[in-house]
C-alpha cells in the first residue's frame, strides 16, 4: 500500500516529530504503535508530540483514524506490559531491601504504600494511564504487587484508549496546528513534575523534623 509523505509544519523531519513521521510513513498504523510503545519505555519520548501526529496522519489520509486508535492504543499496552514484568522480576523482596537502604524512609512506609496499593491501585492503573509522567511508572508497582495480569491489562487498555483518543482526535482536528497540543499537554506534565517536587520537599523536611524530636536531649 502507497503512503503518502507527511506535509507537516515547521519542518518536522527534524528531533522526535520527524522520527514518529518517518515511522508513520514508513510502516502505518504499526509505526504508530511502535514509536508509543517506545515511548511508554522511554518517557522523555512525549506522547504528547507522537499522538496529535498520528491524528494529523490520520486526517491527512495517511492511516485511517481507527487504524491510528487502534495501533497506538496496543503499543502502549505493550509498552506497559514490559514495565509490568519488570515489576514483577523485581519483586517485593528485592524492593524491601532497596527501600530498606535508603535514607529518611521507614519500612512502615513502603508497607503502607503496598497496603494503599491493594486498596485503590485499579483506580491508580486506569487514571495513571491519563496522567502524564506517571503514564508508563504505575505499571512498575503493578507488577511488583503482583496485580492480575488480566486486570492489569483491561485498565490500562482502557485508560490508554482515552488518553489516546484524546490527543490523537486533537492532532485530527486541529489539521496544520496539531503541534500545538504539545504546549498544553506539556503545561499539564509540569504541573504534575512541580506537585511531586513540593510533595517530596514536604516530606523530606516532615521526616527531619521528626528525627529531630526523636533525638535524646543532652
Amino acid at each position: 500500500m502507497h503512503l503518502m509523505t507527511l506535509a507537516l509544519p515547521q519542518e518536522p523531519s527534524d528531533g522526535i516529530a520527524g522520527w514518529a513521521a518517518d515511522l508513520v510513513d514508513a510502516m502505518g498504523g504499526p509505526g504508530a504503535g511502535l514509536a508509543i510503545a517506545l515511548e511508554n519505555l522511554f518517557p522523555p519520548l512525549p506522547s504528547e508530540v507522537i499522538l496529535p501526529l498520528t491524528g494529523f496522519a490520520a486526517g491527512q489520509g495517511v492511516i485511517s483514524l481507527a487504524s491510528a486508535l487502534f495501533w497506538t492504543t496496543l503499543g502502549s499496552v505493550v509498552g506497559a506490559l514490559v514495565l509490568y514484568w519488570i515489576g514483577m522480576l523485581v519483586g517485593r523482596r528485592r524492593m524491601h531491601a532497596v527501600w530498606a537502604k535508603l535514607p529518611l524512609v521507614k519500612a512502615s512506609d513502603l508497607d503502607r504504600t503496598e497496603q494503599w496499593f491493594e486498596r485503590h491501585g485499579t483506580k491508580a492503573v486506569f487514571i495513571g494511564r491519563m496522567v502524564p509522567i506517571f503514564r508508563s511508572l504505575i505499571s512498575i508497582p503493578a507488577g511488583v504487587e503482583r496485580m492480575p495480569l488480566p486486570v492489569f491489562a483491561l485498565l490500562t487498555t482502557l485508560g490508554s484508549l482515552v488518553w489516546n483518543t484524546v490527543l490523537v482526535m486533537a492532532g485530527y482536528w486541529l489539521g496544520d496546528q496539531w503541534d500545538e497540543v504539545e504546549t498544553y499537554v506539556g503545561v499539564l506534565s509540569k504541573v504534575v513534575l512541580v506537585a511531586v517536587v513540593l510533595a517530596i520537599v514536604v516530606y523530606v523536611v516532615v521526616r527531619f523534623r521528626g528525627r529531630g524530636r526523636q533525638r535524646p536531649a543532652s
